[in-house]
């Protein structure tokens, strides 16, 4: 259609072009017209006759065009029956599509179901191979290990299904409760047999214990599955074990206290008793392997490396003695050995623990740690022994520390009450020992010397030997009582230099006891002791006081003169100063000619004084430091003519450098 409008287009151009060349032209318009028409008559007779030329192939187009009219519309026909044959195979199609999903969501559920079903008829089924294992397999063979945790979990899952009311659990409850009989049957043999071998005399606790640890599963089936049963073979144990460990401990105890030492302290052995009083102890203190009850000599080893060593064996050793500490030991360590095993045995096998566990520990070892309780109890009530009774008591805190580092504090109550039974004892010994202090004369002892006194050196000794012994478990009361006893050895101290009638004596008397205690302290204890600093302090108060007396009798004079001398200095007292140059005088010719003399009897009279050379050394230097320090004070206050007959200080410093010492 667009190319026949163009052609239109065209022949009208070509016409208004025609027109107007005609127009130009001047054409007469009627012959123009005439023109045309013939023209058009011409075009029409060709056409005409060209269409009768081609009649026959329009004639034989048409019959083509109807034949593929004919073509087309069958092909319509066809074309709409596929349609319609599309259309149902899309509904079948989508109905397929449907099926397939029903069938994925059957499937997956299937899947889903199929893991639950195929473990619930796992868990349900009773089969042989478990049957057999638990009728006619030996407890301790691997095999019925297997199949009793299989039979437990059989039974478990039985009761949830049961709970549940699930039928299928009516179709095994009844072989499941028969193999359940016969399996707590077997292990109940099984478990009393082992718990019977306690019995054998002589028997290893520890063998039948590992067995049945070995198989502590059985007990813990038994508890889930028949209270009655587990209970009977708790109850066995308790009974066997209680029995058992109640025979061991008290003829153990009993044999060891036949090795106790046969002289053992009184009341009359007291620190403020004279030594050889009647009755007392230190009569026989040089027993063999016997020390005094106030040295601690070896016995602190229980603490040490005897606190582990291999407890004392009555029949190999029943020709030694033992001090009550030692023994005491060797009970307490067999005590907290099988204490800590049983504790932790219990726990384990018995599947129970915080106060259930101490409540079966209890009911096993009750009888037998109330009995070693009495002894103890029995012990204390003749017991003068402090160190004794001490140890014990240290003894007590490391093995309660010992358990608590196994995790075992079932045993607190019992060391609990040791300490309640050994802590009263002890302060009142203690309290005794200072009474006897306090009482103590010193008009009516024997023992006058001016060396260490004999309270002194057994006051030295033990307190060195508790505070030692404290360090690493330190107590207030002790340190209260303690505190207590010094002051009372103090204040006998000063009653007793009272006795001597010379100051001088007097101060060598305190001098060798503030010594010998200190000496003994700081070599037991630690230098920042409150005893060593109090008695530190009080020798060297003491010290200086006896260089003073020392020097007096032979420098007297000189020493006056010179207190005198600085006191008018200070007072700028000329005139006096002048009036005592004849004094001085005198002074000078008696220094120079004694002087040496006076030396040598100064230092002999402190070394016969002092048996520890190194403090009679020391006093010594002291002496001779003040002497020298008196004598520079001298010749200040000297007149240049008096100064001129003076012995030169050099010569005096040779003199005094013969006494130094190696000390």
């Amino acid at each position: 259609m667009a190319d026949s409008k163009n052609i239109n287009v065209l022949d009208k151009n070509l016409e208004e072009c025609e027109i107007q060349e005609v127009l130009r032209n001047g054409t007469d318009l009627r012959e123009y017209a005439l023109q045309i028409d013939k023209g058009i008559k011409e075009a029409e007779k060709n056409s005409i006759a060209d269409y009768l030329k081609e009649s026959e192939n329009i004639s034989s187009l048409h019959n083509q065009i109807e034949e593929c009219d004919g073509i087309l519309a069958r092909m319509e026909s066809m074309l709409m029956v596929f349609q319609n044959d599309l259309g149902s195979i899309s509904n079948e199609i989508i109905s397929l599509q449907k099926r397939s999903v029903s069938m994925s969501v059957q499937l997956s559920n299937r899947q889903v179901l199929k893991g639950p079903l195929s473990s619930f008829i796992e868990d349900m089924a009773v089969s042989e191979t478990l049957i057999f294992g638990i009728n006619n397999v030996p407890v301790t063979d691997k095999e019925f290990m297997v199949q009793l945790a299989i039979l437990n979990q059989k039974l478990n899952f039985v009761k949830e299904q049961d709970f549940k009311e699930t039928k299928a659990c009516h179709d095994v409850k009844d072989v499941l409760e028969k193999l359940k009989i016969k399996a707590v049957s077997k292990i109940r043999s099984y478990i009393l047999e082992q718990i019977y071998k306690f019995r054998k005399p002589m028997a290893n606790y520890q063998i039948p214990q590992n067995a049945m640890l070995k198989y502590k599963f059985f007990f813990e089936f038994v508890l889930a599955n028949e209270r009655n049963v587990a209970q009977e073979i708790c109850n066995e144990y308790i009974d066997t074990l209680g029995k058992v460990y109640y025979s061991y401990f008290k003829s153990y105890a009993s044999r060891l206290d036949k090795l106790k030492y046969e002289e053992t302290p009184t009341k009359e052995d007291l620190m403020g008793i004279e030594d050889g009083s009647k009755g007392g102890f230190f009569q026989k203190s040089n027993l063999k392997n016997k020390s005094t009850i106030f040295t601690i000599g070896n016995r602190g080893d229980v603490l040490a490396q005897q606190l582990e060593a291999p407890i004392i064996v009555p029949h190999v050793q029943q020709k030694t003695k033992y001090s009550y500490e030692a023994l005491f030991r060797s009970l307490q360590y067999a005590l907290v050995d099988n204490g800590c095993r049983e504790y932790l045995f219990t726990t384990e096998f018995f599947h129970v623990k915080g106060s259930h566990a101490q409540e079966l520990f209890d009911r096993i070892l009750g009888k037998t740690l109330s009995l070693l309780v009495k002894n103890v109890e029995n012990y204390v009530l003749e017991c003068y022994d402090s160190l004794a009774l001490f140890l014990c008591i240290q003894l007590i805190n490391r093995y309660r520390w010992m358990c608590h580092k196994r995790a075992v504090g079932a045993l607190d109550s019992y060391w609990d009450s040791l300490q309640s039974t050994l802590w009263p004892r002890l302060e009142y010994v203690l309290k005794l020992n200072i009474q006897s202090v306090r009482e103590c004369d010193p008009a009516k002892l024997s023992n006058k010397e001016l060396g260490p006194h004999y309270i002194t050196r057994r006051y030295a000794e033990f307190s060195a030997a508790m505070l030692s012994l404290s360090e690493q478990f330190p107590s207030e009361e002790l340190s209260n009582l303690l505190l207590v006893l010094q002051d009372e050895v103090h204040c006998f101290l000063l009653k007793m230099a009272a006795e001597f009638p010379q100051r001088i004596q007097q101060l060598i008397f305190l001098i060798n006891n503030y010594d010998m205690v200190l000496s003994i302290l700081m070599e037991r204890t630690r230098d920042n002791t409150k005893e060593a600093e109090t008695f530190r302090e009080q020798l060297q108060a003491r010290s200086s006081e006896y260089v003073e007396e020392i020097l007096s009798p032979h420098f007297g004079g000189l020493m006056q003169f010179v207190k005198e001398g600085e006191q008018l200095a200070e007072g700028d007292n000329k005139t006096q100063l002048a009036a005592m140059e004849k004094k001085s005088l005198s002074l000078v010719a008696s220094f120079s000619t004694g002087w040496k003399q006076s030396l040598e009897e100064i230092h002999r009279e402190v070394l016969v004084s002092f048996p520890n050379l190194v403090t009679g050394s020391g006093l010594l230097q002291m002496a001779l430091t003040n002497f020298v320090q008196y004598y520079h004070k001298f010749v200040k206050l000297l007149t240049p003519n008096a100064r001129t007959q003076l012995v030169n200080i050099h010569v005096i410093m040779v003199e005094i450098k013969k006494y130094k010492t190696n000390f």
